[in-house]
Parts: structure tokens; sequence; C-alpha cells
């Protein structure tokens, strides 16, 4: 019988979603709709300790924002004990699991002894060999105990989707804990309950789980379910190559959010972290990522995250976004923005800035010159552009044609420009650097004529007067910016 697919994201919700989960949920999304399957949310909030429903919101939260929407409602394993504990005594029941009544310290020394002989450590297995009588008599003592798995011999294997065959012989595999003395089961154990019940048919997760599969294999043949198939992903690597980590500055996702990126850019970039369309198409829409998307194109190696690739990617998707788009996600990251400005205006200033800016923060940031006269004069621009009288000259020249100007575009505004070079004999570019820096007082941005255009006529001319009465300047001006 050919069961349609579903896979499930199953974080815990200890800290933030980081960009290996946001990963890992996007390529199980991914695979999902590939294969018009359902994707699922799980919350592994099993260590009561740890887990904080504040992060089960930002989990959530993150996961809406990036698009990952899943079907049906969030399954939380915390409210699933029941099922942990009944498979449990299934196992004990068909003599597959035993009850272990060994202290902390008489595992220490068993460990203690395995180092000291130079072997690798694997429980003894004593209490396998305790008889009904005796196991009787320590629970009615209420001795504390846990429950251990009896691995049969044999060997395990299975087909990753990524990796390929791997086998496993069981002699290498402990008699693992599937519930502890305080009688909650264990990840190997619970993990195996949720997706059998969830009828999960493909395990798409991080390669770090690559060493619990071949247990979790033995549990579902134990309890005679159907076992998935697996698909484990390469790990993200920092420049350094280690690990990827907040030393990285690898934050969570909401930071990438507050930082301004768009969704669908980060979900780019986190696709092309390990999966290879086998084409040099490097920009996707989420759709054309669904369309493109094979779990076998995953590569082995290890991703690195490159800050400069993310920002050329969310670059590219700046450009193809609509200024709409731009506006009413900005207006979500920040509602303040502008807010007494005409919105017809901030579209046009957006349709401007987007296809030079990385991200949604830095129209924000970047755009003050579109709504104040600069307050000061970046001062290593002044002191290279604008360094004597000579440019005082050509701005006035400047300012003379553009008070007789009747069409302000774009184009009239470049044409005056560059005949008023010709006729003083030089560069184009020498007057353009000393314009801009006097209409928004930095050295770079937008189209200086398309810029001009739109703050008009009365603003432009105001601001090429203003700089004319205080540059030039000194060149020992202070750092803070000239003219301040």
């Amino acid at each position: 019988m050919k069961y349609p697919v579903r896979v499930r994201f199953a974080p815990s919700p200890t800290g933030t979603l980081h960009l290996g989960g946001a990963r890992t949920a996007l390529f199980n999304y991914l695979y999902a709709a590939k294969h018009k399957g359902c994707f699922h949310l799980r919350i592994e909030d099993t260590d009561v300790k740890r887990s904080k429903q504040e992060y089960v919101d930002e989990i959530r939260d993150s996961l809406r924002w990036l698009g990952l929407n899943w079907d049906g409602p969030i399954v939380f394993q915390s409210e699933r004990k029941t099922n942990h504990r009944y498979a449990v005594r299934q196992l004990l029941k068909a003599d597959k699991a035993y009850r272990c009544f060994c202290t902390v310290e008489e595992l220490k020394k068993e460990r203690e002894n395995a180092i000291k002989s130079g072997m690798g450590y694997q429980y003894s297995g004593k209490c396998l060999d305790l008889t009904l009588s005796q196991i009787k008599l320590k629970i009615n003592g209420a001795e504390p105990f846990c429950v251990r798995l009896k691995i049969p011999r044999g060997m395990t294997k299975f087909t990753d989707l990524i990796y390929g065959k791997i086998s496993v012989m069981n002699k290498e595999i402990d008699d693992f804990i599937i519930q502890r003395s305080d009688g909650n089961p264990t990840y190997n154990l619970t993990v195996v309950v949720d997706d059998s019940d969830m009828e999960i048919t493909h395990v798409i997760r991080g390669e770090d789980h690559l060493t619990n599969t071949p247990k979790q294999i033995l549990i579902y043949k134990m309890l005679g379910k159907r076992i998935p198939k697996f698909a484990h992903l390469p790990m993200i690597l920092g420049p350094d190559m280690k690990r990827l980590s907040k030393r990285h500055g690898a934050s969570g996702v909401q930071e990438f959010h507050r930082q301004g990126y768009l969704p669908q850019a980060l979900l780019n970039y986190l696709a092309l972290l390990g999966w290879n369309p086998d084409t040099d198409q490097e920009i996707f829409t989420v759709d054309e990522l669904i369309n493109n998307f094979r779990i076998e194109q995953v590569q082995k190696k290890a991703a690195v995250f490159d800050e400069k690739k993310l920002l050329w990617v969310s670059g590219q998707h700046m450009a193809q976004s609509s200024s709409k788009e731009l506006f009413d996600r900005i207006r979500r990251l920040n509602p303040d923005w502008q807010i007494d400005t005409d919105k017809d205006y901030l579209l046009r200033i957006i349709d401007i800035q987007k296809k030079r800016i990385k991200k949604l923060s830095e129209i924000i940031t970047q755009s003050d010159f579109f709504f104040e006269d600069p307050g000061t004069y970046d001062p290593k621009t002044a002191k290279k552009r604008w360094r004597d009288e000579t440019i005082n000259k050509l701005i006035r020249g400047y300012i003379h044609r553009l008070s007789q100007l009747e069409e302000w575009t774009e184009k009239t505004l470049e044409s005056e420009l560059r005949e008023l070079a010709e006729e003083m004999n030089v560069g184009a570019s020498k007057l353009i650097h000393a314009t801009r820096l006097a209409i928004t007082g930095i050295p770079h941005g937008p189209s200086l004529f398309l810029l001009m255009e739109l703050l008009g006529k009365a603003i432009c001319l105001r601001r090429l007067k203003v700089a004319l009465e205080r540059l030039p300047l000194l060149l020992d001006s202070d750092e803070e910016g000239v003219g301040s």
C-alpha cells in the first residue's frame, strides 16, 4: 500500500528557532508540497525545566512569518505521555525491554572500569538476568528503576535518502534507556511513538540524529510499526568551519525579521544551504523552490553560512518585490515610520531605493534625505569632492540653470548638468558628486537625477544654496560631520 507523504518538523521549545531549524522546516515543507502531502508541526516539550511557552510562541510566529504554514493542529508531545508509557508497557510485556535497578554509583563505576581497560563503555546488562521474583521484590521495596530496550543480535540496515545505505551491527548499540526512573520516556521512544501515531512517512531532520536512527528503527520493529523513510540533512557551519552558533552572529529567525530581511529571501538562501538545483539559477520564488526541489539533490557535505551571500540574495528579492508589498512590510516592521508622510510619496521613495538596498531596515535608515535637509556633510566626501572654491563656481552655474528650468524631470536635470560640465571643461562626475553631497550630505545613494526629480525644484535649490554657504570647509573639519 502506498501512503501519502506526511512529514513533520519537531522542534524543542528550549530556545528560539535558529537557521538550522528553519532550514529543516523548509526542506520538510518543500518535500510535502512537492509530493502534495502534509506538513505537520510537533512541539517536543517534554523537557519541563527548559521548555517555555515564549519559545513555543516564537517558533510558531517564525514559521508563520516564513510562510511555512503547517497542516492540522500543533501536536504537543507533553500531551501524549499516556501513549508513550503504553508503548513502554507493551515492550516490557513482550520481553523486548527490561527494568534496570542499577544505581547512579554502580553505572559510574562500570563506566570508569571500561575507561581504565581502554574499551568503549556499554551497559553490562546485569539487570537483564533478574528473575521475576527478584524484580517484584525490588519493586515492592520501592527501588527506583529505569527501563532499557533489549537489543537483539544481528544488524540494523536502512537507506538514507541523502547518505545512502547505512548498516550498524546491533552489538555496537547499548541497551539504551527508553524510560527514566522518574517515569518519563526518553527521546528515542517518544519520537517513534509520535511519528507512528501521526503516520509520518518521511523523517527529514539534521544529521546529528543519524546515530539515533538505528535505535529508533529497532523500536519501530519491536512495536510492530511501519518504519518511515529517513533523510538526514548536513550541518550548517560558520566561516571558521565550526558548527554555526551565536558566536557567528547566527541569530534566531525573528532577529532576521527584525533586521528587515524578506521572508522569501531568507527561505531562498536557506534552500541553497545544502541543496543544489543542478542549474545556475540562484534566485527562486517559493513556488519555484517547490517545483525544483528534490531531496536526492541535498548534498552530504556540510553547508557554510555566508552573510554576504545572504545579503546578495536579499537584495535580489528586494529589487523584484513590488513597492506596495515592501511598504506594507515596512509598516508592520515599523508602524511609526514617516506616519504623517503622503503614502504615494513613500511608495516612490521605496521604488527608487529598492534596487540598491538589501533589507527593509535600510530603506528606513537610509532615506532621511528624502524628508530632511542634511544637517551635516560626510567629512571624507567633503574633503574629496568639495576641496575648494572651484566647486562653488560649478554649483552656482548649475543653480542658475536649474532656476530657469521649466520641465523638472530626471532627463532635463541630467541634460543641464552635462551641458554645464562641458561648457566649464570639467568631467560631469565632478559636478555630480558635489551636487549629491549638497543635496543628501552623503557620498552614495539612488540615481541623483531621479532623486532630484522626486524632491522637487524648491528643495533642491535650497539645499544647493545652503551648501554654497557651508562648503568648502577646512580639511581638518570635525570627524562627526562637516558643518554640524
